[in-house]
């Protein structure tokens, strides 16, 4: 057994479908539960100091804080739901985000990481937690975009291309160009 089989069956989710869903590189996969559990973590402490600023009677800054600790909180939910054991539902809302598309995941950790900068945008604490939410979104963005083609078949396909080959046949922004009426103007009604 490798030591990458190792890791794979440690951070296997429980109960969960350990087989692989797409080519996603390993190192990635980890990298967006890595970066979103630590980020997790890191909002919901981050925003309980943005919470203090409520001493300096910043309100925004502390309606900031609590959006962060709670995007915190779902975050961990989604990541690592054993860091999240005792409450009930975890489990099955878990399992729910991960049978989810990636791109569902990156729009959710990218519209809960906005909020706390338009709220609090030079703290920060506001940077370093909803930064880290941001970076797991955009890393769950990429795995969303797939695998690079070959240089190969982008060759192949670059030379079909420049060829001809391949194109559609009607060409919605062709057929609009070829049917272009100019603009007059006629001035206003006369009476």
């Amino acid at each position: 057994m490798s030591l990458s089989d190792k890791l794979t069956s440690l951070m296997a989710r429980p109960g969960g479908d350990n087989a692989q869903r797409d080519d996603v590189p390993w190192w990635m996969r980890y990298a967006g539960r890595g970066v979103g559990t630590f980020g997790g973590f890191l909002a919901i402490i981050l925003g309980l100091i943005n919470c203090l600023s409520i001493v300096l009677l910043n309100i925004s800054c502390l309606i900031a804080g609590i959006w962060q600790m709670l995007a915190g909180f779902v975050v961990i939910v989604c990541e690592a739901p054993c860091c999240c054991f005792f409450v009930d539902y975890v489990q099955t809302l878990s399992d729910k985000v991960e049978t989810r598309p990636y791109w569902n995941k990156a729009v959710l950790y990218i519209a809960l990481a906005i909020p706390p900068f338009c709220l609090c945008f030079l703290s920060m604490s506001t940077w370093f937690g909803s930064g880290l939410i941001f970076a797991t979104g955009i890393i769950y963005g990429m795995m969303a975009l797939g695998k690079k083609a070959s240089i190969d078949d982008m060759r192949t396909s670059a030379a079909n291309l420049e060829a001809g080959v391949g194109q559609p046949t009607t060409a919605t922004r062709a057929n609009l160009v070829t049917n272009e009426q100019p603009i007059s103007y006629t001035g206003a009604p006369r009476h």
